[in-house]
């Protein structure tokens, strides 16, 4: 396969309608849509703790869809180590996003995001190119280098040169989805993406400065901070970004969304315990740093999560519609 360093930022519906250029901030929600990180929760259940019960996913992501949330999001967790962290929604991500497709209407489907370094690349850009025809062009790719390093020796790859593999893997798989519509005579990965190009969007820093992000990707997803945390991030972003192009800011935050509507801010790890209307609040105060889109997480919830989701469709999502 050709191979080419022309990684140069083109448009896709399925970004654009993401990052909805001026219009603010747009609401998903990530996977598992469960709250097994509540304490009721794993006192009540016989699984063990960070390992969601897999028995509701498909009625929440149908629900999801119905209530308006703009994307939903699956991580990436090749091996499980307990001792590390937790099975994120257990199902490997390219299959379970297949059958996502298939359930659900309009909600886009990320990634957030596929350990990069640990597939082939063409295995990757074959998965993303299925998926994305599959769901009739919803699906933005988040890749990351990968975190955990007890997962690199059982795959026989090595953690330190992970960084580079990444950028290599990043130019394989743009080259893959250019050429797949190429001369009919030469070897390439079907199917075509329903999308011009799939969106791929860094998911951390990937062992990459911020200039080749900013330069070599579709977009960025940080770990959460609050909104006077988030804006000198947004703006070093904003400052890398070639002149000319939008390349959205996007990131995560778990919710503990209480019954009482006017409860505070709580700061939790990576998120927020709080009532809706601080929750509109606070998700203002991202906004008007910059950044384009949430993924709430209800791991912690403390209430069923249904109720929370559609207490924030109702409530919170049109503040931001």
């Amino acid at each position: 396969m050709t191979r080419t360093a022309d990684i140069s930022h083109r448009p896709s519906p399925a970004l654009a309608a993401l990052s909805r250029n001026d219009d603010g901030l747009s609401i998903g929600v990530e996977f598992p849509l469960d709250n097994d990180f509540a304490r009721f929760s794993r006192a009540e259940s016989d699984a063990q703790f960070g390992i969601p019960d897999l028995s509701h996913q498909r009625r929440r992501a149908e629900l999801a869809d119905r209530l308006g949330f703009k994307a939903l999001w699956l991580r990436d967790v090749p091996l499980w180590v307990p001792a590390f962290g937790d099975a994120g929604q257990v199902f490997d991500p390219f299959p379970y996003l297949g059958y996502l497709a298939g359930v659900t209407e309009s909600i886009l489907l990320g990634t957030a995001a596929v350990v990069l370094p640990l597939r082939h690349p063409l295995h990757v850009a074959k998965m993303a190119a299925s998926i994305d025809q599959l769901s009739g062009g919803r699906l933005i790719l988040g890749v990351a280098s990968g975190d955990r390093p007890n997962e690199y020796p059982a795959f026989d790859a090595d953690f330190e040169s992970r960084g580079e593999r990444y950028r290599s893997a990043v130019d394989t798989i743009r080259t893959a989805w250019r050429e797949s519509s190429g001369p009919d005579n030469a070897i390439k990965v079907l199917p075509a993406p329903a999308q011009a190009e799939i969106p791929l969007v860094a998911v951390g820093r990937a062992q990459q400065s911020t200039d080749w992000i900013a330069s070599a990707m579709d977009g960025y997803m940080t770990y959460h901070r609050s909104g006077p945390l988030m804006k000198p991030v947004v703006n070093r972003w904003n400052h890398a970004v070639p002149d000319g192009q939008a390349k959205p800011v996007l990131t995560t935050m778990l919710v503990d969304l209480l019954e009482d509507p006017w409860a505070p801010v709580e700061p939790i790890r990576f998120g927020a315990r709080l009532g809706r209307n601080s929750l509109v609040r606070y998700l203002a105060e991202l906004e008007e740093s910059g950044v384009a889109h949430v993924a709430l997480n209800f791991r912690p919830s403390s209430r069923p999560v249904e109720q929370a989701m559609e207490e924030v469709a109702r409530h919170v999502l049109p503040s931001f519609s």
